[in-house]
């Protein structure tokens, strides 16, 4: 995957935006809510458009979030990358040359310590923190783990998405087309 420095990474929650990602400068789509059953046409057709997919593996109606069904986001559906909360599966993808993204609530100090210590043991390749809109919490997740960080959740204007870039994160994930186009 290319550098993620200042990227925003558009979050598909409603089909109707698929299209437009398509032919969109965009490399990377996140599918953050979508049914089992229509996952690996959409994959597909996003690959022919030389997309990566990310996949909200915990948010996949129809799917188990256990090794199996990550094996076979990965051996059938074919997707770029996995994002969880869970620690296990993120470790189960990495080992599998997958992109493995830890999503972590910040919903207060004794979540944040939780939630960074499983990143030491996980080790994923990125972080996304929400809400994405805490500039302290960005730089705090960064600096206790080295891992670069994608600012989501609650990014809802330009200021948000250039308040996450100035405080050390190097993506931001949003649903809001409006914002697609920033970084």
């Amino acid at each position: 995957m290319g550098s993620l420095e200042n990227y925003v990474i558009p979050v598909l929650r409603e089909m109707k935006q698929f299209e437009k990602l398509l032919h969109s400068q965009h490399e990377i789509i996140i599918f953050l809510e979508t049914r089992l059953s229509q996952l690996k046409d959409l994959v597909d057709v996003a690959h022919k458009h030389n997309k990566k997919v990310f996949v909200h593996a915990d948010l996949v109606q129809g799917l188990k979030s256990d090794e199996y069904g990550m094996e076979y986001l990965i051996r059938n559906i074919k997707v770029d990358g996995i994002i969880s909360t869970r620690g296990k599966t993120i470790s189960f993808v990495k080992k599998h040359n997958v992109i493995g993204i830890l999503r972590l609530f910040a919903l207060d100090s004794h979540a944040l310590d939780h939630n960074l210590s499983m990143c030491q043991r996980v080790q994923p390749d990125y972080i996304e923190v929400l809400p994405g809109i805490v500039p302290q919490i960005l730089t705090e997740v960064h600096e206790r783990t080295g891992i670069p960080v994608i600012a989501g959740g609650l990014i809802r204007t330009k200021e948000d998405v250039t308040l996450a870039f100035e405080n050390g994160a190097k993506a931001v994930s949003t649903s809001d087309p409006e914002l697609w186009n920033l970084g």
